[in-house]
């Protein structure tokens, strides 16, 4: 059991590194380098060693960033159940559970660090509620006119999260 957690520990904090290590390599982007719309390529966390699609394989996701510093985030996992109430606001424990484990959305404000290399959003309102009034932090691991990636070093559903962005055109 003592091997165990100590596997589990090392496989954490070689995660956490590799998310500091991804960080340290983006290049400086200001507000106006991330202002547009962005299409999800992937979300993935790492979590006790294990790397898997957040969301699913095959998630479709969007986020826009407007000028003004305001946010629009929805990811939403393939293949989600149909509610057989055809009602979603009736839906079986079994239904909503998949529909809330393999979504996620997001409104608000955001700001970006240079300096820290951060992108931060001032959440108003998520399907996780958990982060209402928060401030969240992603590191940002690469970003361009057409790729943005950032690291959530706590990601909603556990572990290290990474999510690739791909801006629209």
């Amino acid at each position: 059991m003592l091997h165990r957690n100590m596997i589990r520990w090392v496989m954490s904090a070689l995660a956490f590194q590799a998310a500091i290590l991804v960080w340290s390599s983006a290049s400086a982007l200001s507000a106006s380098d991330v202002v547009g719309t962005w299409t999800l390529v992937s979300s993935i966390t790492e979590k006790d060693g294990t790397r898997t699609d957040q969301f699913g394989t095959g998630a479709k996701g969007m986020m826009t960033l407007d000028a003004a510093g305001h946010f629009m985030l929805t990811i939403i996992g393939p293949d989600l159940p149909k509610f057989v109430s055809n009602n979603r606001a009736a839906g079986t424990s079994e239904e909503a559970m998949a529909v809330v484990s393999r979504s996620i959305a997001m409104i608000g404000t955001y700001s970006v660090s240079a300096a820290d290399k951060t992108l931060t959003f001032k959440v108003e309102s998520a399907t996780f509620p958990n982060w209402n009034g928060t401030d969240q932090k992603r590191l940002l691991a690469s970003g361009n006119t057409d790729e943005l990636k950032y690291v959530t070093p706590t990601a909603s559903g556990g572990g290290v999260g990474t999510v690739t962005w791909k801006r629209t055109k």
